[in-house]
């Protein structure tokens, strides 16, 4: 009987899922909505029945303040002051007076148009869209959480709790008294006590902005209270731009052929390309840290090197290695399409070897020297848009197509582990697409035995590609865990590269059928623990160990393929 129970609501959570993204879809095609109407509520209801881990206790009359933190990062600053959120495409805003706002944990070009706008750019595809409307509709119902606290029932008036954070809001500045007073009354309207109180006021705290978090607490109380007593709705619209040009991989194309007409420009197209989906820094660095920091790092602190280089102080060591990185062969993209996606090409044709950490037959003809090419992360579907693009031919006019000679695909990054913890390994040997019976099963050239005896767990199995990792629950990634899927992990955006890799090798035919393909990532959180999901911070110079190794093993093998 326990079976049945944790299956159904296993069952219950895809379900609820599914709901929301049928809903966020209609409401994308119908251009519009306001959180508190109709199709609003039938999301935050979805949401509710859910109760992903990453958002805590967003079921219960306490405020979630893990949650809001997290949202928050992934969300454009001063947000919660706006009443209208208008989604849109590249249309031009940076060639305007607008400031950008980049979230902290989110590549997107954000603008405040007035005190009661905010305009969000699209240009990363649908993932992008499911992911801003889930973490609006949990800022919603903490929104209203704080309103229904801040209301004295069945009237129009405000508490005393509220008018006096308002007050406190209203100061421009607080001394130490009058702070705790101020947090006091939140801790009030909050439900939380006032310890906990004080440490995310701490947390959210900035050095200009020091009251941070009183704001934020206020504003969203503020405008819940006055949808309520005035009937001054939030909405929430999609402009026809962006309605018109999403699924037509605009931004992708662009990307992808900027970057082949580099790639020709300096005799590199037909060179043997390998391909790494990773960070901007692991493979500059594994190649040229050493050889550029040798007067600063004995050449045997190679793991101390790199966790120096990961430090926000570092800046200065960072810019001497890629220097000398520009110099001995890297080329540096950065995108101009919308994408934010960057890209390096290394010419190991102008690597001297003997500096690194690699051997490589120096005396390999120079067409048959491998070209590495970097890609930023993508987000989501993204990542099919980009590779599926990228893997086309390069086509300058009707008559002519350039084929690249893909040799390699290897995908490196973070994921949630279902059984480990931070840092931990996972190689895959299938992708499965979440809300759908599509499986992508591949041999990996990466196997569990590469990474043995380095200190790190290492587990092999299939991996869930997931619509959107703020939407797990125990109870779905507890079934898939323990069912003859063997998932050991998720992440974002396996499946859709798979896809791409899959229909240019097996059927378009634009790159060789032999095409090897990598996969690794490493456990970023463990949603199946409380208190090791995102929410719970980042992974500090945790991540430095696992992202160096996986980087270490991809170069290895394609340096010893050659």
């Amino acid at each position: 009987m326990n079976k049945i129970k944790g299956r159904t609501r296993a069952q219950e959570s895809t379900n609820a899922i599914e709901r929301m993204y049928t809903t966020m879809r209609h409401l994308f095609n119908r251009g519009f909505y306001k959180p508190s109407g109709v199709s609003g509520e039938a999301l935050r209801q979805s949401l509710l029945q859910l109760r992903p881990e990453i958002y805590g206790t967003i079921a219960d009359e306490k405020t979630e303040l893990n949650g809001l933190m997290y949202v928050l990062d992934r969300l454009p600053e001063g947000i919660e002051q706006c009443s209208y959120i208008n989604l849109t495409s590249d249309e031009g805003y940076k060639k305007s007076h607008f400031q950008v706002i980049v979230p902290p944990k989110r590549r997107r070009n954000c603008y405040r148009i007035d005190k009661d706008q905010m305009n969000i750019e699209i240009t990363r595809g649908r993932s992008d869209i499911y992911d801003i409307l889930t973490h609006l509709t949990f800022l919603f119902i903490e929104s209203d959480k704080i309103c229904s606290r801040a209301l004295i029932p069945d009237t129009n008036r405000t508490t005393r709790d509220w008018q006096k954070l308002e007050a406190a809001v209203k100061k421009n500045k607080l001394n130490l008294s009058e702070r705790e007073i101020a947090l006091s009354h939140m801790a009030n309207i909050l439900e939380r006590t006032f310890d906990e109180t004080l440490e995310i006021y701490k947390t959210f705290a900035t050095k200009n902005e020091p009251e941070r978090f009183l704001n934020i607490i206020y504003w969203l109380g503020k405008l819940a209270i006055e949808e309520e007593i005035e009937g001054n709705k939030r909405s929430i619209t999609f402009s026809p731009i962006l309605r018109e040009r999403l699924g037509h991989h605009i931004h992708g194309e662009i990307w992808a052929n900027t970057i082949k007409r580099t790639l020709k420009k300096n005799n590199l197209l037909h060179r043997p390309i390998h391909i790494i989906s990773a960070n901007m820094h692991s493979v500059m660095n594994s190649l040229f840290a050493l050889p550029a920091l040798k007067k600063e790092f004995d050449a045997h602190e190679k793991l101390n090197v790199y966790e120096k280089l990961s430090q926000s102080e570092s800046g200065g060591l960072r810019k001497k290695v890629k220097d000398f990185a520009h110099k001995n062969g890297m080329i540096s993209i950065d995108d101009v399409s919308g994408t934010n996606i960057n890209v390096q090409v290394f010419d190991t044709a102008k690597i001297d070897f003997s500096k690194t950490n690699y051997t490589f037959d120096n005396n390999t003809e120079l067409e048959k020297k491998p070209v590495l090419f970097i890609m930023d992360y993508a987000f989501g579907e993204q990542a099919y848009e980009t590779i599926d693009e990228f893997l086309k031919p390069l086509k300058e006019d009707d008559e002519n197509q350039d084929f690249l000679n893909i040799e390699s695909i290897s995908i490196m990054g973070k994921a949630g582990i279902l059984e480990g913890g931070k840092g931990d390994l996972m190689i895959p040997s299938a992708h499965i697409f979440e809300g759908t019976a599509d499986n992508y099963p591949f041999k990996n050239e990466l196997s569990r035995e590469d990474f043995e005896n380095e200190g790190l767990l290492v587990f092999e199995g299939s991996m869930i590609t997931v619509l959107g990792t703020s939407l797990q629950n125990k109870d779905i990634l507890k079934f898939f865990h323990d069912s003859t899927w063997n998932v050991i992990g998720l992440e974002m955006e396996g499946a859709h590269y798979q896809k791409a890799i899959q229909s240019a090798s097996k059927i378009r035919k634009s790159i060789s059928e032999n095409v090897k393909v990598r996969y690794a990532y490493y456990a970023s959180d463990n949603p199946l623990e409380t208190g090791s999901t995102l929410a719970s911070g980042g992974l500090g110079t945790t991540g430095v160990k696992p992202t160096y190794l996986i980087t270490d093993k991809i170069l290895e093998q394609i340096f010893n393929s050659h």
